[in-house]
Parts: C-alpha cells; structure tokens; sequence
C-alpha cells in the first residue's frame, strides 16, 4: 500500500452504524470478569456508538467464556463501496497477530525437539548468518552468534522493529542478546529462515499443519486464497479511504496472516486450554521472559522509563504480552497495519477472553472503551501499547489538495522498474496514462503526476520525487512521509 508499512508507527459514512450487528452466535449477556453482566443489547448499542463516534468501518467481536465461545459479532461493513456487510468469516489482516500463531509452531518444534529454545539459531542454518543477503549487515557484529530462539520470541534480540525505521536502513543490534525488551519483526523474520531450514517446508505449510488446521481454522493462511473473495474486508485508512483487501503472496511470520473472527476466536480458545503442546512448553510460553519497563512500546528504542506498569507486571513472554490482575495473569497480542487493527485478550485462569478485528485505522481508539464494557478490563496498559482513546486524539489535519497533470506515456515508461533495499522492493508500474506503485505484496495503488518528476496517490498523503541520470531514466526515489524524506535507490530498470 502507499502508505508504506515502513513508515507506520506504526469520515465514514453513516450506514456503518445503523446495520445491525451480525450474529453468527450470541447469547442474551455477556458474563464480565468481575462476574458482573452486560445484556447483548447494551453491548451492541456501545459497539454501535464507538464505530459511529470513532469513525471505524467495521468491528468484529469475538467474547469467550469460561472456555466456551459465547458470541461472534461483526458491526458495519467490509466494503463501503459496495455496501457489503462485515461477518464472523470474513477476512481480515491479522497483522501481528501473526506472531502469536507462529510462536505456537515454534513450541510445537520445541516438544517434537527439532529446536530448543537456548541454542544459537545460528547452529541450525546451513552457513553464517551474514552470508544470507538479508543479514549481510551482521558481518562485523559477532553478536549474532549469541542469539537464540528465546530472545527472538521475547523480543530481547537486540533489533529494531523494522531495519527501515533506521536512519541507514541497515539492520543492526542494538545492544547486547538477552539484556532487555525491545518489540522486533526482524526478529520473527529471522526465526522463520530458522524454522523454514529445520523443517524444510515452506512456512505456510508448517502452518497449516500444525496450527491452522489443528484449531479448525478453516479461512486461514498466511498467503491469499482464492476462496478467501467470497467474503474480504477491505481496509480502510484514518480518513476512511479505502486500501483494498489485503492479498499477500510470500508468507511472513511477522505479519502476513489472513484470518477471521470465527477462526482466530477458536485459536484463542485453543491457546487458552494449551491444545496441541505440552504442559512444559505452554507454561514456558506464558512465562515472563523480561519485564518491561519502558513507557512506551514504540518506537523501540525510545529512553524513557516508567513505573506505571510495575503494579500489573508488564513483561513479555514467548510471543505473547503479559500483565498481572486480580482475575489472575492475562496474555495479550496486538495486530497493527495500515487499514487493520486487532487485539486480543485473554485470562487463562478465567477461560475468559476477548477478541478485536477491524478493517479501519481509527480502531484502536476504541479498544480502551470496548475491553471495559465488554470484559471490565481495566488493567490493560493502554498508554504503554499505544492505544489513544478516539477521545482524546488530536483533530485529523486537512488532506493537502493536489493538481493532477497528464504526462506522456514515453516520460512516464522512464520511471517504470523496481525500485528498494533488503526486504522491500517497490514496483512502479505503467497504467495506461498514469503509473501505479506496489510495496512487496500489498495491493497496487495508482500514483498521479503533478509535475515530471513528484508524484501523488488518492488514497495517502504520502508523495513521491523521483530523480534522474544523465540519461533521463529514473535512478531512485524520494519518498516523502510523516515529515521525513526516504531515499530509495532503483534496482533495475
């Protein structure tokens, strides 16, 4: 997408909220962990009020009970070009929720004992780490060698979340394997080379096998599926434009997860009674690998520090988040992407848990509201992950008003080619009398001239410089974006 996932930190219309919601089950109230009860009436006005006052397209609530799966719930639309309704099978970017299933595949290797957990994954590659392209970075850093499966699914590695928040672009550690939290993609991606060599299956497969399937995820993948168009969301950015579904083509267990209310409700579920794992290895799973103390999730690297979480016990297990309550500890994960917001909650001890998918930026600021309402969770670390409350977010600034020229298709085939650094590739293609921009496996979105050289999209307020070599072809791009400029150097022509 044109808002490029590198760059995130990571008004609708009125139909979202007068549709009904959708039940595909439900029962008349919903059982909070405090024992009080909340009818399903007054859950669906709050769902109903939330969406329209924060403007978020669709919502899709999942609530468990004492084990048990007691309501699927989806609220507004999964297409507002089309008028369609969202539902509990509809498809949905799970984002990082991806990183919550593929920690389960990690300890299902883990009790098969093909990995364990405090060897340096280095042993289980075939060469040294920095001999793969993607890590050539790592040459002269031998800290590499000290890092293990445990620090990966911890985030306690040492990497950035993403190398291209980088100033450089350039993976690096940043302080010693093991030694505190700092939340990391690059390190899920690199224990997924480690699992693709172990088993030597794509990880998709792996995937299917040993937890989609086992759960009875049946609309489920980390790669799009033809069956999955019946029923897609598409989604939607912070001023409601809309961003397409989201139809990735190269399995990524940081991010790439398609899924349901319906089906990750059951992993949830799952999770919670530790189907499919050992004793052992689902409480090392739930155990506090580090505790965090950082006021703030992101950026990673950010100094400062704070005590607000100490009471709770804020720390982070293996793949999942972990916080201490009177109902006993929760584990938590959070899914964040342009157009998709998820959450997850769940209280082993209770068999209690919530679960939040929806297709619109705007929805994490309601996440505050809902797991009050409809859990009386009051012990979530909101201000730690991140999660304004719609209520207190500054007014949206104006979108910039662009002036769109035509050039000539010769001019514009000059910019056509692919354009990136490790791990992103931007593909700029010709649409007729405009061009068109594709980030790895996001969808396409059309960019429009307003000069011969700056380039605009409908659907952000990102824009684009191109410049030139002596030969007029197109050598790199600038990609301007929440007040910083990128350079992107082309890759080929």
């Amino acid at each position: 997408m044109f808002k490029f996932k590198l760059l995130a930190n990571l008004c609708l219309a009125a139909i979202v909220v007068t549709l009904g919601p959708i039940a595909v089950m439900a029962q008349q109230k919903i059982v909070r962990l405090d024992g009080t009860v909340i009818s399903s009436a007054e859950a669906d006005a709050t769902v109903n009020r939330l969406l329209k006052d924060a403007d978020v397209t669709g919502a899709a609530i999942g609530v468990i009970h004492d084990g048990e799966i007691v309501s699927l719930k989806s609220y507004g639309l999964r297409n507002k070009e089309k008028n369609l309704p969202l539902t509990a099978d509809s498809v949905i970017s799970g984002a990082s929720l991806t990183k919550s299933a593929f920690s389960y595949l990690v300890m299902t290797l883990v009790d098969a004992g093909s990995l364990d957990l405090d060897t340096p994954v280095q042993r289980y590659l075939s060469k040294p780490l920095p001999d793969y392209p993607n890590y050539a970075d790592l040459a002269n850093d031998d800290r590499y060698k000290r890092i293990t499966a445990r620090m990966l699914l911890s985030h306690t590695a040492g990497f950035p979340n993403w190398r291209w928040f980088e100033d450089d672009r350039k993976l690096k550690i940043h302080f010693d394997p093991g030694t505190r939290y700092a939340y990391s993609g690059e390190g899920i991606d690199l224990l997924q080379l480690v699992v693709e060599t172990i088993t030597k299956k794509p990880l998709e497969e792996s995937m299917q096998e040993f937890v989609f399937r086992r759960f009875g995820m049946t609309r489920t993948s980390l790669v799009w599926q033809e069956k999955f168009e019946s029923d897609s969301a598409n989604g939607y950015d912070e001023y409601g434009r809309d961003l397409g579904p989201q139809k990735r083509t190269r399995a990524d267990a940081a991010g790439s997860m398609k899924t349901t209310l319906r089906d990750f409700s059951l992993f949830i579920q799952g999770v919670m009674s530790g189907k499919g794992l050992t004793k052992k290895s689902w409480e090392e799973m739930f155990k506090p690998q580090v505790q965090i103390s950082s006021k703030y999730q992101f950026p990673t690297f950010l100094p400062q520090t704070t005590e607000a979480n100490k009471a709770i016990r804020l720390s982070y297990g293996l793949g999942w988040g972990l916080y201490w309550t009177p109902y006993g500890e929760a584990f938590f994960k959070e899914g964040h992407d342009e157009g998709w917001r998820d959450y997850a909650v769940a209280f082993p001890a209770k068999k209690d848990a919530l679960v939040i998918l929806t297709n619109s930026s705007n929805g994490e600021g309601i996440y505050k509201d809902l797991l009050e309402s409809l859990q009386a969770n009051t012990f979530t670390p909101i201000e730690w992950e991140g999660f304004t409350p719609y209520q207190k977010l500054p007014p949206r600034p104006p979108l910039k008003v662009h002036k769109e020229i035509k050039l000539p298709p010769s001019l514009l085939d000059l910019y056509v080619g692919k354009y990136g650094q490790p791990g992103l590739v931007l593909e700029i293609r010709r649409e007729g009398d405009h061009l068109s921009i594709q980030e790895n496996d996001e969808p396409k979105q059309d960019i429009l001239a307003e000069s011969q050289s700056d380039f605009f999209s409908k659907q952000s307020d990102d824009t684009i410089t191109f410049q030139f070599d002596s030969e007029t072809h197109a050598v790199r791009m600038i990609l301007h974006a929440d007040g910083k400029d990128i350079f992107i150097r082309r890759l080929e022509k």
